[in-house]
């Protein structure tokens, strides 16, 4: 979908009364979105999901662009003090069992808006991981919400030629080696030519690629 077309279908859910709202882990191919959000609807919600466990820079890139597209955003957390996040023998949760991680930051804290808004749009990309390619445009969830992901067929280079175009500011981590920007335990840096894409760089060393948005809170 081109940007025009994008914007024209969020502008029909409106017009339909839908309830839009979008998430945003807030890395440079997020403005994409963002930016197109922000020409539509300023009321439109932003949702952060703020594990506690995110880079410097990224809080600071997220301050930077709320202010310059002059965004909504709500920070959503676990309900669960980072201090509690451990396992049964007081480990903690994000190197021993990093899918429980996920879901108590990430999975449970976005649940209670799923059953009050009608349209989650996402920016997740077919070339991101194996999961993201078998995505179609319009998906359901278990909840009152349907998932929209108008950027599913963009590749890295038509999100760098927007953000050049747009003359947007780029992640600080961007030209560190860091292609792929989550929680900062579980992320890393290129140092090998040894990724076959961005979602290698999270999680190294294991099986996951996904947080659980993206595989959790889609129709079975």
């Amino acid at each position: 979908m081109s940007p025009n077309k994008i914007k024209d279908h969020i502008k029909l859910y409106l017009q339909q009364g839908k309830k839009v709202f979008l998430t945003s882990s807030f890395q440079s191919q997020s403005l994409v979105l963002l930016k197109i959000i922000s020409e539509i609807e300023e009321k439109i919600p932003v949702l952060f999901l703020n594990t506690g466990y995110h880079f410097p820079e990224t809080i600071i890139f997220k301050n930077k662009i709320i202010k310059l597209l002059n965004l909504h955003v709500i920070d959503l957390q676990s309900s669960i003090p980072k201090s509690l996040q451990k396992d049964g023998l007081n480990r903690l949760l994000y190197v021993h069992d990093p899918d429980h991680c996920c879901s108590i930051n990430k999975v449970e804290p976005l649940e209670n808006f799923l059953n009050v808004y009608n349209i989650w749009i996402s920016g997740v990309r077919k070339t991101q991981t194996k999961n993201r390619k078998m995505m179609k445009y319009e998906e359901r969830t278990q909840f009152k919400s349907m998932r929209f992901h108008p950027l599913l067929n963009w590749t890295d280079s038509m999100v760098q030629t927007y953000i050049s175009e747009n003359n947007f500011p780029k992640h600080p981590l961007d030209n560190k080696g860091y292609k792929s920007i989550g929680c900062e335990p579980c992320t890393r840096r290129i140092s090998l030519d040894v990724f076959k894409d961005q979602r290698d760089l999270r999680w190294f060393g294991q099986t996951k690629t996904e947080c659980g948005l993206h595989t959790e809170l889609r129709a079975k």
